[in-house]
């Protein structure tokens, strides 16, 4: 299943970041955005200072000229919607709020841009196209980042699985290219859950959109700020693009970043600061991954060939408890293995995978070279068992069947986009991947490899649509347990999730 392409080919089309959502999060009929005169006069102001300033920093003029561009798409889509119309109560326990906060004011920044006009709702004639703006509970969202030209973009994408059907239900205009994307249902202007997507870009900002809002030409709140000697704000967050992004599920208001200013920064959203930034990199960071069950956990790959789990409980800005493996080369993506809570999987540029378990830092279970080229994509199932998929810059899709010994060959495809940049998989159905690439007349695809009949008989009777991952009881043992430790563990809530469940 392939997303339409325009008639002309532009020069420069390509999508390097993608993301599937959860189906039931959505609104049924986003809000849409309409602009006061002054609204529309404080974003184009607000933009043309940034300009000046990245000017006034030193950014190279190419760059300039390419933001000058950004502007005036941005000032255009405000033109034209112009015309046309909580604190938690619970402690932190793990102690993050008792870490030592970083200096500057907070950065996060609500947008007053979004006011919702009810007279904006769906009212179409037709009613094919009313339907199609309709987002149903069975629709999952597939959020894709896209570069076209000069222009970057995050599509929004409405895929139903029983109907077949994908098409893009609206987008945002950003800044530079989309590197990574996260979801998140932690709100930081509202005390209900949200349906909030963060972007990392080559900009070191992060922003946070809310994809319940259509037209929005602002992100609800920002991560960072690249100072303003003009202002006299400091420079707060990352110095560098941010490749990285992992939202801590257990303490929702914690997002992780990783960028190439070779740090990875803990942030907390309720004030947009940073809790905690780990600087024990010696090369770029470009793959983490909170654990799906102990909240204190984080799998941080770097170029530097450096694997690393950190202990979040007892890691500061001038200290860091962790676990290493040296994998060699550069390693590209990471990810936990949802039916074995021990273990984990890297991949690298050169092509290989490793298989880890934390219980033996230092040492790999198994090694091995599945793909000619970097693996740009690594996505172990969280609900079939063993099922690993791999996409590489050698332009090939392909399925694992892995266990603590090895990794054997099920499914191998060369979809035809050029080299894959991303990958993921549908949350309700596994077999469904999405796929983003660099061929100008197909980028984006999603396949079911279900329609392949020794996919189905190796991996279709170890599917499991209900399962949900609970921690042991059992440590990591990352660093020898302290009182503090003891007094911030999760134990009593991991009895009463295995109660539940």
């Amino acid at each position: 299943m392939d997303s339409d392409q325009e008639d002309e080919v532009p020069n420069v089309n390509f999508v390097p970041s993608l993301l599937f959502i959860k189906r039931g999060v959505a609104k049924a009929n986003p809000d849409k955005v309409t602009l006061t005169p002054a609204e529309l006069a404080r974003i184009i102001n607000e933009t043309r200072d940034d300009l000046e300033e990245d000017g006034a920093n030193g950014i190279d003029s190419s760059e300039d000229e390419e933001n000058e561009d950004s502007a005036a798409r941005l000032a255009s889509r405000a033109q034209d919607q112009a015309g046309t119309s909580g604190n938690r109560s619970a402690g932190d326990e793990f102690g993050f709020e008792n870490y030592e906060q970083e200096s500057g004011e907070p950065v996060v920044r609500l947008a007053s841009v979004a006011v919702v006009d009810p007279a904006e709702n769906i009212q179409d004639e037709d009613d094919s196209e009313a339907e199609d703006e309709i987002i149903k509970p069975t629709d999952n969202l597939i959020l894709v980042g896209h570069v076209q030209n000069d222009s970057a973009s995050m599509e929004v994408y409405v895929f139903n699985d029983d109907e077949g059907s994908l098409y893009v239900h609206h987008d945002f205009l950003l800044p530079s290219p989309p590197l990574c994307i996260e979801w998140l249902s932690f709100d930081p202007g509202s005390d209900k859950p949200g349906n909030i997507c963060a972007i990392g870009c080559m900009d070191p900002v992060i922003t946070l959109w809310d994809l319940d809002i259509q037209d929005s030409l602002e992100p609800v709140c920002k991560l960072g700020s690249k100072g303003s000697t003009k202002k006299n704000k400091p420079k707060v967050g990352h110095s560098d693009a941010v490749l990285d992004l992992s939202w801590n599920k257990h303490l929702d208001h914690i997002l992780a970043s990783g960028s190439v200013d070779q740090s990875v920064i803990l942030w907390d959203m309720e004030d947009g600061t940073p809790h905690t930034i780990i600087k024990e990199f010696g090369e770029k960071v470009q793959t983490l991954a909170f654990h799906p069950t102990r909240a204190e956990g984080l799998l941080v790959g770097s170029c530097d060939g450096m694997v690393k789990v950190f202990d979040c409980r007892t890691t500061t800005n001038d200290s860091a408890s962790f676990l290493s493996w040296a994998v060699g080369g550069e390693v590209e993506r990471v990810c936990w293995n949802h039916h074995s809570e021990f273990h984990f999987v890297a991949s690298t540029n050169e092509g290989r995978i490793h298989y880890c378990d934390v219980r033996r830092p230092g040492e790999t279970l198994w090694s091995k070279e599945v793909h000619e080229k970097e693996i740009t994509g690594l996505v172990l199932s969280s609900k079939v068992r063993g099922m690993l998929a791999t996409a590489s810059a050698d332009g090939t899709l392909k399925l694992w069947d892995i266990d603590e010994e090895d990794a054997k060959l099920v499914y191998k495809k060369n979809p035809k986009m050029g080299v894959i940049q991303c990958l993921d998989e549908c949350p309700e159905n596994p077999f469904m991947l999405a796929m983003g690439g660099d061929l100008k007349t197909k980028n984006f695809s999603v396949v079911n490899v279900l329609d392949n009949d020794v996919v189905t008989n190796v991996f279709k009777a170890r599917f499991d649509p209900s399962y949900v991952p609970v921690a042991s009881g059992e440590r990591m043992n990352i660093e020898p347990p302290t009182e503090a430790m003891e007094e911030a563990s999760i134990s009593d809530d991991d009895d009463s999730d295995e109660d539940d469940n």
